[in-house]
């Protein structure tokens, strides 16, 4: 009968111990991955930027369109060589998607980001994160990096680096497809 009860005490600290391990497991595995938020499937984090006038523009949340952020810096080569793709994306797409570039002006000098966007002739918003809180809250590590965020403010592509103006509107329309999908569903 003693062995039974030393038995049955010794299977009860292995099992919490086992279900202790496999919790801090978890909140490890938490842990990760909030450090790589946001993603897609996740929601996108709100906040206000200045524009280049000092106009207040909220981005993240629920929107009435796509949302196709980029974030960039005027040093940047590839963000140079994307920049005119970024553009034709924006007018090609003007109605339907918001595009907004995002200088990561805490890494960046505002007055050579400002002479990038009339070098290059950007007609989009261009908002300015002089704090470096956008580029902190989205994670941001490298440039340029873009995310694609549908209008329930839900991350749904997430590029670092630059991919081809086709590649993007291949993206975007599968992102518009499912959109008008859900409109005419609801």
């Amino acid at each position: 009968m003693r062995r039974t009860w030393i038995l049955l005490t010794v299977v009860l600290v292995l099992a919490g111990i086992a279900v202790y391990q496999n919790k801090s497991k978890q909140s490890e595995a938490l842990a990760a991955s909030a450090d790589m938020l946001p993603k897609p499937g996740f929601t996108a984090p709100t906040l206000e930027l200045p524009d280049l006038n000092d106009n207040k523009v909220a981005i993240g949340g629920k929107q009435d369109k796509l949302v196709l952020i980029n974030f960039w810096a005027s040093w940047c080569y590839p963000c140079e060589l994307e920049a005119p793709d970024m553009e034709e994306l924006s007018q090609a797409y003007g109605g339907r998607v918001d595009l907004y570039g995002i200088n990561a002006t805490s890494y960046d000098k505002e007055r050579q980001a400002r002479e990038f966007v009339d070098e290059q002739k950007l007609t989009f918003p261009i908002l300015m994160d002089r704090d470096g809180n956008a580029t902190d809250l989205y994670k941001v590590s490298s440039f340029p990096t873009s995310l694609l965020i549908d209008s329930q403010g839900i991350v749904r592509e997430r590029i670092t680096g630059v991919i081809s103006r086709q590649e993007w509107q291949e993206r975007i329309d599968k992102w518009l497809k499912v959109e008008d999908d859900q409109k005419a569903a609801a």
